[in-house]
């Protein structure tokens, strides 16, 4: 109170209120980070090469995404109002939703799968359908069949999906496509590189399909933020009417441009994890430690009710990991990222530390 006035905050709008919050667990970066799915190692060293030619000058330009743009279209076999660069997929989601769903619609979810889908979510006013899969984890397909209905409005499916690396098959997404027409089919493959099969020769053809993608993975840009959505004309359109016009920086772009000339890098490192994530799906199994089948750079470990113990002892080793026993049927759940062959022998020499000193105190699983 100040001169005898009643101080009144500025109230947001309600919805906002009501948002879901998310807080990723950023704490000591210095240790081996198997807990955000990043790249591992870095990115292309042509990457580093186009910074370095950037001059202060051009710092002082708007960015121009549509070159750029234009050459990702190309590279992907589209049109380049069929593409569109976004500030991470995170962005491209919640321009997706706030392009589309209102009072009434529903968003059909299977779960347990990427957070910010909900988050986003919860900034509208539509309804979110949580479809539960089975405790396999397997993509819960005939579930999602069955959850179709009129309002339905956006199917979301992360394909290889997370935390679970289960996927769903090409037949069951243009079934899913087919069954809900009044409805956008977005199908995120953000971890597309390390599982191979996608349905981004579909867009254009498809009339409610969009394909989101990432270049934080595979690629290693997570630090410039590089997304990219891509779906029909028709539904595009809408989708730049709300996205920023220069969200996407110039060094974004820059290195993006970069990044695509270096398929020799990006081959070798997909090689790599892939090699890493079956010898280190094989410690695990030797371990007795119970796994999912995964297409993606992690695989989703169960621990038990000392799940926080084990993600302590793991980070005290020099491992950072993921507990995701906040996920729907996730309870007792560890993800865990697969980096290069050394770095998963390092992950496993630790794992197999943090069980044993377990063990000692009780029964780990």
């Amino acid at each position: 109170m100040a001169d005898g006035v009643a101080q009144i905050s500025p109230r947001p709008r309600a919805r906002v209120r009501a948002m879901m919050e998310y807080h990723p667990p950023l704490g000591s970066r210095d240790r081996l980070r198997l807990d955000f799915n990043e790249n591992t190692l870095a990115c292309s060293p042509k990457v580093g090469e186009a910074l370095k030619a950037v001059t202060t000058a051009e710092l002082t330009l708007y960015p121009a995404r549509e070159p750029v743009e234009a050459i990702v279209a190309a590279r992907l076999g589209l049109k380049p109002e069929q593409a569109a660069l976004t500030n991470g997929v995170d962005e491209a989601i919640h321009v997706l939703f706030e392009s589309f769903l209102e009072a009434g619609d529903e968003l059909l979810l299977p779960v347990p799968t990427y957070t910010m889908y909900e988050v986003y979510a919860s900034a509208t006013e539509a309804r979110v359908v949580a479809v539960q899969a089975d405790d396999d984890l397997a993509f819960p397909f005939e579930k999602l069949l069955d959850a179709i209905g009129p309002r339905t409005k956006i199917i979301a499916v992360a394909n290889p999906n997370s935390p679970s690396g289960s996927v769903a098959t090409r037949a069951q997404l243009l079934e899913l496509s087919a069954r809900a027409p009044q409805a956008i089919l977005l199908v995120d493959e953000a971890y597309f590189h390390f599982y191979g099969e996608t349905v981004m020769d579909l867009v254009g053809q498809a009339p409610n399909l969009i394909v989101a993608r990432t270049f934080s993975k595979a690629y290693g840009l997570a630090g410039l933020r590089l997304g990219l959505l891509a779906g029909p004309v028709e539904l595009m359109q809408w989708v730049r009417r709300v996205l920023s016009p220069y969200s996407v920086n110039s060094l974004a772009l820059v290195c993006l441009k970069a990044a695509l000339d270096d398929d020799t890098y990006l081959d070798g490192y997909v090689s790599e994890v892939l090699a890493a994530r079956d010898e280190f799906a094989n410690a695990l199994d030797a371990a007795g430690v119970r796994r999912w089948p995964s297409r993606a750079n992690f695989i989703l470990v169960e621990i038990g009710a000392r799940h926080a113990e084990f993600v302590e002892r793991m980070r005290a080793a020099g491992v950072l990991v993921r507990d995701r026993s906040r996920d729907p049927g996730c309870e007792g759940r560890v993800r865990i990222t697969i980096g290069t062959r050394e770095q998963m022998k390092q992950a496993a020499l630790a794992l197999n530390e943090a069980l044993a000193a377990m063990r000692q105190g009780g029964n780990a699983q």
